[in-house]
């Protein structure tokens, strides 16, 4: 007679190897998003989870593939946070949010249309760094001296107090320099100054009457009529101005940028938003960047450029993020850069819809979300789940 012998662990050994036998989740009070799949109601509110020392930032970031569930959580976050009395303001490249704007009695402004935008000043030169950010945007590269001194010197033209539509005064005191074809930078900034005051950019970041408000508790900012134009980088900052009044307001606040390549791609956008992300404690705003492919960060820049170094750290820079399912080429990627297990990559390709691998600081739950009747009236659903309004 033998004996057989096995292998004894206690919980403390499992969670060694991050093979949990009960997780308890984040322990924080709140509206729930979901059910841990190995415990109970799953509660996450980036600032509780800031405030209680869970993670030291309350930025987000959200990726998966189209369909598996990302557009309900955000939404589900949204009204979540409305409901605490959050500020959100949503920059939607699509027009996906028009539905949870009317659930909370708002309907979305479609810049150019119903009105422009443009950042509450925080400081003596921010409405000049913004200036000068639009116009590299529409350049596709950062100023050069040259340019910055011109800006500069049309700059201190300007009348004090400051004219409303700055763009407009920059523009008429370079206007002389349109028709000069050996104008330089001179002419370089007129001709950009000039789309977007009759140009593709109109009506974006100047126009008659005031600037859109952000006074409501929720701002869908729509800018759809530049998807798919090489001009939605330039349509994405108005995040810019979202990011200034939001700081200004004493709650917190969230910055939901739905498809954030727009943002990465752009050296000029990502240079602010590596600045927003780094003051979002003190500013009181939490960044929410959700992401369809992973491979949008991979191909930001050239390979071993500032640009795409800028762009992964970041990302890596988030304690919170919402990973739903990826096939095993974006997969890799993706654990590259944010530094995923073996483990917590092979499981990422197996996700069923509408369940995520959530990291917030050194913790990890693996989330099945659970929309409620009240979420029913902005995200669709089948039955009892479908998570694929995308």
């Amino acid at each position: 007679m033998t004996r057989a012998w096995t292998h004894w662990g206690t919980s403390h050994d499992f969670s060694a190897l991050r093979l949990p036998t009960h997780d308890a989740g984040t322990l924080l009070d709140g509206p729930v998003l979901g059910r841990a799949l190995r415990g109970g109601d799953f509660v996450l509110d980036p600032f509780d989870a800031y405030r209680s020392g869970i993670v030291t930032n309350p930025n987000v970031v959200i990726a998966g593939s189209i369909g598996t569930g990302k557009s309900t959580l955000v939404k589900m976050m949204i009204d979540r946070a409305l409901e605490r009395g959050r500020r959100v303001v949503v920059v939607d490249p699509k027009g996906e949010y028009e539905g949870l704007a009317r659930a909370h009695g708002v309907r979305p402004l479609v810049v150019g249309r119903d009105g422009w935008c443009w950042p509450k000043a925080l400081n003596e030169r921010s409405d000049r760094d913004f200036v000068a950010m639009l116009l590299a945007s529409v350049k596709g590269a950062t100023l050069n001296d040259e340019e910055h001194y011109v800006l500069d010197q049309a700059w201190n033209t300007l009348t004090d107090p400051r004219p409303l539509r700055l763009l407009a005064a920059l523009a008429t005191r370079l206007a002389p320099h349109l028709v000069d074809p050996m104008g330089g930078a001179q002419r370089s900034l007129a001709l950009a100054l000039r789309r977007f005051l009759d140009g593709d950019l109109a009506g974006l970041y100047d126009g008659e009457g005031t600037p859109v408000s952000f006074d409501a508790a929720l701002v869908v900012l729509d800018v759809s009529r530049f998807w798919g134009s090489d001009e939605i980088s330039v349509a994405a900052l108005s995040a810019v101005a979202a990011a200034q009044h939001l700081a200004a307001s004493r709650e917190p606040g969230y910055l939901v940028l739905d498809e954030a390549w727009a943002l990465l791609g752009d050296e000029a956008s990502l240079r602010w938003l590596q600045g927003s992300w780094k003051l979002a404690r003190a500013r009181g705003i939490a960044h929410i960047l959700v992401l369809h492919r992973w491979s949008d960060v991979t191909s930001v820049g050239a390979l071993g450029s500032a640009q795409r170094a800028r762009a992964r750290g970041l990302l890596r820079e988030s304690e919170t993020t919402w990973l739903f399912r990826q096939p095993p080429d974006e997969s890799s990627e993706m654990a590259s850069v944010l530094g995923l297990s073996e483990r917590e990559t092979r499981h990422l390709v197996e996700l069923a819809r509408g369940t995520a691998l959530v990291r917030y600081g050194t913790a990890r739950s693996l989330v099945q979300l659970i929309p409620n009747e009240r979420d029913s009236r902005f995200v669709d659903s089948d039955g009892a789940m479908r998570l694929a309004n995308e």
